[in-house]
């Protein structure tokens, strides 16, 4: 590794939209380079996990090193693959942290969509060097004279800068290694420098303990030498350095300006924070910035289907969040479904994935809520955001005792955070209700505006700015309330514009709503873990939709059961459950009418002192039914 200096270094990420050949390109590199063997079976090779095989897609961020000689000199290229999907744009930012150039692959077909422009942002104020490829020029119906004109017309940049390939049949691939080479700049950093790695990335081993991927912004290590956690400030020995190749190919020494991957003996997956910032023992140095926290966009509650497994399922997930840090994890309980956490993702697909890879690298099943968002609330009363000592909290709970209102724990502040609707606060202490929003960004062919513009005033957006990419597409941007397009926005959008539309989003703040909690009530006794939050507008048909499930799901007993939706004491929509009932004047053949009228009497109060006493739990399966249908919805 000594013998490529910093000037022979070239660190780049690939990044595009869903499905525009970016693993595809980089097997083609990697075949170029001679770091894989050329075989037909190199399809997303690095695509390692199961997940991402089964579904086709990118869902993490993957690193290879690779050797080129251009012109007579070596040069050690640095690759990373990155997620195309909007829920996985962490793993991208991340990513563009150590490199400094990014190839856009776009589609000869498709043209620009909503992740391109998204990507490109990302890119463009990081500072980056960008080199646009188009991608699939080998199909029937590209068109990349359109596709040049579109990146011309949104980027600026050059068309003459755009180079067509075809990934997959290899053509033109190698002038990318070139441009490459000649377009982006070394990193900038002296291996005389103190040592300086960043941490942009980490796994887990069970034998070898957390292996940590590092980009050395100064300095060198080595096998032996002892190095200091700026984070944790723990002292560690270097076990193994090494490059990815795109496996693992341990070395004598990584030099400033490489990326690789390192093993010092953490065995706790705490000591392996991303963004940490690794240096010499006594040799401390400033802190590399790292990288800004990723915020949770859905939340969902995750419980253990049987208690026991509870210490293994905490186990697995503290070692799948040290590979996927965006996830956001907090310690929950519930009367029904029993101890278990409330997990923060970027969004439902990002959810869907945790949970694949939660069953299949780790073997645990896990029941999952309906997502929610996290809502705001401003507090009205000075009485609920600060008190000065216990005493006086209990001196107004004595006063709410005896005055009878309702006595409110106090909250510490005036605007909380709501990310489980059991937490909802009442509309008598709060001023405002806040609600998440984000800039939607929709790519569509011109034919589907109408459907289009119709789908997002249905979920209360409002319109930006629309912009004509080219004579047949067109750019919308929409403010969308967060929970109108979390559930299905999505399929009805790919539904509507036949799957040509694409969209895109980012957070856009909070802004005040009419909101409203809504509780699901069985024969009188709130459901807590059914509880939802909702605009006012959509609550009569949520409550009826939730009713009817209950309906279906929960067992028939002795007794009727009111499933009920209620929003305060006001009863929105109402499921009835009839009783098993027993023909009780079968034997009854004629006679006195009289007979009849007391059995049946008789039987009316034997119903109603059942239900009186008969205490009406959802049974746990049956709330497995439920939030597994309102999960899918």
């Amino acid at each position: 590794m000594s013998t490529y200096p910093v000037e022979s270094i070239r660190n780049f990420s690939i990044i595009a939209h869903v499905d525009h050949g970016k693993s595809t390109l980089a097997d083609r590199l990697l075949e170029i380079t001679g770091t894989i063997s050329k075989t037909d079976r190199n399809k997303q090779v690095l695509d390692k996990l199961q997940v991402e095989r089964e579904r086709g897609i990118t869902v993490k961020a993957q690193s290879a090193s690779l050797f080129y000689n251009h012109e007579g000199i070596n040069y050690l290229l640095n690759l990373i693959d990155t997620p195309g999907h909007v829920d996985f744009s962490y793993e991208v930012s991340r990513s563009l942290s150590a490199c400094q150039g990014v190839i856009l692959v776009v589609d000869a077909n498709e043209g620009i969509q909503a992740q391109t422009v998204a990507n490109f942002y990302l890119a463009f104020e990081a500072q980056l060097s960008i080199i646009p490829v188009i991608n699939k020029i080998d199909l029937k119906n590209a068109d990349p004279e359109r596709v040049e004109k579109q990146i011309e017309k949104l980027f600026d940049i050059p068309r003459d800068d755009c180079i067509r390939i075809s990934a997959k049949q290899g053509t033109n691939v190698e002038k990318v290694l070139q441009k490459v080479i000649e377009k982006i700049p070394p990193p900038q950093c002296n291996s005389a420098d103190p040592l300086k790695a960043l941490v942009f990335d980490s796994t887990f081993d069970h034998y070898r303990g957390v292996i940590a991927n590092i980009a050395l912004f100064g300095g060198e290590i080595a096998k032996g030498q002892k190095i200091v956690s700026a984070h944790t400030k723990k002292r560690y020995e270097v076990n193994e350095v090494g490059i990815l190749t795109p496996n693992e190919q341990p070395t004598h020494k990584l030099y400033a300006g490489q990326v690789g991957y390192l093993i010092a003996g953490m065995k706790e997956v705490t000591e392996a924070q991303i963004g940490d910032t690794l240096f010499l023992y006594k040799q401390p140095v400033e802190p590399l910035p790292g990288f800004k926290s990723a915020k949770p966009m859905v939340f969902a509650g995750m419980y253990p289907i049987d208690q026991t497994e509870y210490n293994n399922l905490k186990s697995a997930l503290e070692r799948l969040t040290l590979n996927d840090s965006s996830v956001t994890v907090h310690r929950d309980s519930s009367l029904a479904l029993g101890a278990g956490w409330r997990l923060g993702f970027l969004g439902l697909l990002h959810m869907e994935v945790f949970n694949q890879r939660l069953e299949q690298e780790y073997n645990m099943s896990v029941i999952l809520t309906a997502p929610t968002v996290p809502y705001k609330a401003v507090l009205s009363s000075a009485k609920l955001i600060k008190w000065e000592c216990r005493r006086h909290t209990l001196l107004y709970y004595f006063k709410c005792l005896l005055t009878g209102l309702h006595y409110k724990q106090e909250y510490g502040k005036d605007e909380i955070t709501i990310i489980n609707p059991a937490q909802f606060p009442d509309k008598l202490s709060v001023s405002e209700y806040l609600e998440p929003t984000v800039l939607g960004t929709i790519v569509t062919p011109h034919e589907y505006i109408g459907k289009i513009i119709t789908l997002c005033q249905d979920r209360r957006a409002v319109q930006k700015d629309m912009l004509y990419i080219d004579e047949n597409r067109v750019m919308l941007k929409y403010l969308f309330p967060l929970n109108e397009i979390v559930v299905d926005f999505y399929d009805a959008l790919k539904s509507l514009s036949s799957g040509y539309a694409s969209f895109d989003y980012e957070d856009a703040g909070y802004q005040s709503a009419d909101l409203i909690k809504m509780d699901i009530l069985v024969n009188g006794n709130p459901v807590e873990e059914l509880a939802t939050v909702i605009h006012k507008d959509k609550a009569y048909a949520a409550g009826k939709l939730l009713c009817e499930r209950l309906k279906e799901t929960i067992p028939r007993q002795l007794f009727e059961i009111a499933i009920q939706a209620a929003i305060g004491k006001k009863i929105i929509a109402r499921e009835t459950l009839k009783a098993y009932r027993k023909n009780v004047v079968a034997k009854c053949y004629g006679g006195d009418i009289t007979r009849r009228m007391k059995l049946l009497k008789r039987q009316a109060e034997g119903k109603r002192l059942m239900r009186k006493i008969g205490n009406v739990e959802v049974p746990r399966d049956a709330f497995i039914r439920v939030l597994k249908r309102e999960t899918d919805k």
